[in-house]
């Protein structure tokens, strides 16, 4: 596959190309399909009904990548409570756990074996449109956890802008809404960038002045 910054590359040809694993798309008259589309619906619904209650841990945390986990963590635990399917994160080559990175579950359909990534992702009210990065994968073999050809989903929560200080109305966080995405059609875009560390730039014989000790 030839790339270049600006062209758009199908999701599931940099997938396949990467790991040698299928996107395979959602079928809507395949009864597998059905089933953990639907059981995967009920545990969204729950999720965000147990996250925007006053008593949920997430509203003591003030940035929202920070929430992220925990609504990994609740589809996780909802989905593997749901008969007929087993969710955990996926494991890297290594056999590894890794929590960041592309994807973040592993869903089994356990009688039919076929197998759906979920990649929950949430986005502010406002910002459906943006144009700004808010997905990434980083196609290294030793990181890589696509391991199986498979479904692949992303499901976006909503929240409504929230203010912070007491006595805010918008102090609490509150999902509005969840979308599950199909990704077979899903098109993505390089973006090759040069990069250096703190250890690189702040070398003695590169400093000029510094502030009197």
């Amino acid at each position: 596959m030839k790339i270049n910054n600006c062209a758009a590359i199908p999701f599931s040809e940099l997938i396949f190309d990467t790991t040698g694993r299928k996107v395979l798309p959602f079928e809507a008259n395949n009864a597998v399909d059905q089933r953990v589309a639907k059981a995967i619906s009920a545990a969204c619904d729950e999720t965000m009904k147990r996250l925007n209650a006053p008593d949920s841990a997430i509203q003591n945390i003030d940035r929202i990548n920070e929430v992220s986990s925990h609504f990994e963590d609740t589809l996780r635990e909802l989905l593997n409570a749901t008969p007929g399917l087993q969710c955990d994160f996926p494991l890297t080559v290594e056999g590894k756990v890794q929590r960041s990175g592309y994807p973040d579950l592993r869903i089994t359909d356990l009688e039919s074996k076929r197998v759906f990534y979920l990649d929950p992702k949430l986005y502010a009210a406002g910002s459906r449109d943006s144009s700004f990065r808010t997905f990434y994968f980083e196609p290294k073999k030793s990181t890589n956890k696509v391991r199986d050809d498979a479904v692949h989903f992303v499901v976006g929560f909503e929240h409504a802008p929230r203010e912070t200080g007491s006595g805010s109305p918008n102090a609490a966080w509150k999902f509005t809404r969840w979308d599950l995405v199909d990704l077979s059609r899903f098109t993505v875009k390089l973006k090759a960038e040069f990069q250096g560390s703190n250890r690189d730039m702040y070398r003695p014989e590169a400093i000029v002045a510094s502030s009197a000790k």
